[in-house]
């Protein structure tokens, strides 16, 4: 009997449906922004994709002007979560510059969208990330990418430093409160900021504190710095400020290298210049000096008078809402029943209307450090050998950021609000208490 073969041609699944198509795109913070404007590029991606009948648009992606080596730019992130929910077939970008200049960045992203099918096409380089030899180009491409971003961040160090070294303050420094820059690089000042300023030395030789002269600032409605109210952190990062007594240290920090684009406090790691009398004053340099050895002295007492125990979690908890540190809090309770809790520092000082973020059981905190270590219990050492940070982002789910980079989230629970027989002895406890206030 003779065998009869018939051949199957594949199926085709993309000729059934239409191309997902979007693109990113990104003005170079150092050139050409005027002419290839963020506005422009949209458009341009915009009637490119959909003009061609075998595409369906799938958006375009757009960040403001900024460095191209980070990887959370918003936009830029949306898009890969498209990708990843199966939204986009692939991606158009003008160059791999405009995608990212680290390498590193660069060849992650597109490895993990060609996992999921996607294509990236770079139309300078004319580039197709799912092509034979896509990922030998891109790999060398990228690295040229790279090293120009070092070489103009090299230039950019270069320049600060001559400047530096003639004494100059870079115009990146528009604004400082109570002057104002001029065209020719000096200061200006604006005498109602700069009466602010006389009023927070003045008040603070005569003996109030940092938080008091916040309150009173604030209880005057006076704006700060950015709008806002007033904080300590920044009343602080104002007194310490040598500018307000005509003179300038320059180069008081720097960033650590052109990718990570982190900046740091130079504590000898770089030249300084300090230049004295650069411009006209707004306070008189004895009351700058005494407002420096006031700030020590205080400093020095509060040491001796309140020495602080560092605990665990102090100064590592973060809260995503308002951006403070969370502060550790007990119950009002005698030891037996007493219960510690995490807080947010904004939500102690100024209630759930200025930050609504939850509190923490410290044992609840233990517990989930715990899990996420791979511990039987909480361990202080290993915590602090491999935990950065944890932050807290949503109702009952923080995000432990290791010192390796990996970021873990984790969700608790909250304990059984349920009376036991501790629980009623605390509340009666705070009412004998409250009683024993009211009374006396």
């Amino acid at each position: 009997m003779q065998k009869i073969i018939t051949k199957i041609e594949p199926f085709a699944a993309e000729a059934c449906r239409r191309k997902r198509v979007c693109a990113y795109a990104r003005v170079s913070a150092e050139k050409d922004a005027a002419l290839h404007s963020l506005s422009a590029q949209v458009s341009y991606y915009s009637e490119l994709i959909q003009k061609n009948p075998l595409w369906e648009f799938a958006g375009v992606f757009a960040d403001e002007p900024t460095t191209g080596t980070k990887q959370d730019r918003p936009e830029f992130q949306k898009m890969l979560a498209e990708c990843r929910n199966g939204n986009v077939d692939m991606i158009i970008t003008k160059a791999i510059s405009r995608f990212s200049r680290n390498t590193v960045t660069t060849l992650t992203c597109v490895r993990e969208l060609k996992e999921l099918g996607v294509a990236v096409f770079f139309e300078e380089e004319n580039i197709n990330s799912l092509s034979e030899n896509g990922e030998l180009m891109l790999t060398v491409l990228s690295a040229f990418a790279q090293e120009q971003s070092y070489n103009v961040s090299e230039d950019c160090k270069w320049r600060l430093k001559k400047q530096f070294e003639q004494g100059i303050l870079p115009m990146s420094l528009k604004r400082l409160y109570g002057y104002r820059r001029t065209d020719d690089g000096g200061f200006r000042i604006i005498q109602e900021e700069a009466e602010v300023v006389r009023l927070i030395f003045s008040s603070y030789l005569s003996g109030l504190g940092l938080k008091r002269i916040c309150d009173m600032l604030n209880e005057k409605e006076i704006p700060s710095p950015k709008g806002g109210l007033w904080n300590v952190k920044g009343l602080k990062h104002l007194i310490i400020n040598e500018k307000y007594c005509g003179d300038l240290l320059l180069q008081k920090s720097f960033r650590t290298d052109h990718i990570t684009k982190r900046r740091v406090i130079n504590r000898g790691e770089r030249d300084q210049y300090f230049v004295e009398d650069n411009h006209q004053p707004i306070i008189l340099k004895e009351t700058f000096f005494a407002v420096q050895a006031e700030l020590k002295k205080r400093a020095r007492e509060n040491a001796s008078v309140q020495p602080k125990f560092k605990y665990p979690f102090t100064g590592i908890i973060l809260c995503r809402n308002c951006g403070k540190n969370y502060t550790r809090k007990v119950s009002n309770c005698s030891n037996k029943h007493r219960r510690v809790f995490w807080n947010c520092a904004t939500f102690l000082e100024k209630g759930k209307a200025a930050c609504h973020t939850k509190q923490i059981p410290e044992d609840t905190l233990m517990e989930i450090t715990a899990e996420v270590l791979g511990l039987n219990e909480f361990d202080e050492k290993v915590f602090k050998q491999k935990i950065q940070r944890i932050e807290v982002s949503e109702w009952n789910k923080v995000v432990f950021v290791c010192k390796d980079g990996k970021r873990t989230e984790k969700s608790w629970q909250d304990k059984s609000r349920k009376w036991t027989e501790e629980m009623k002895a605390c509340q009666k406890e705070k009412s004998h208490l409250f009683r024993q206030e009211n009374n006396s």
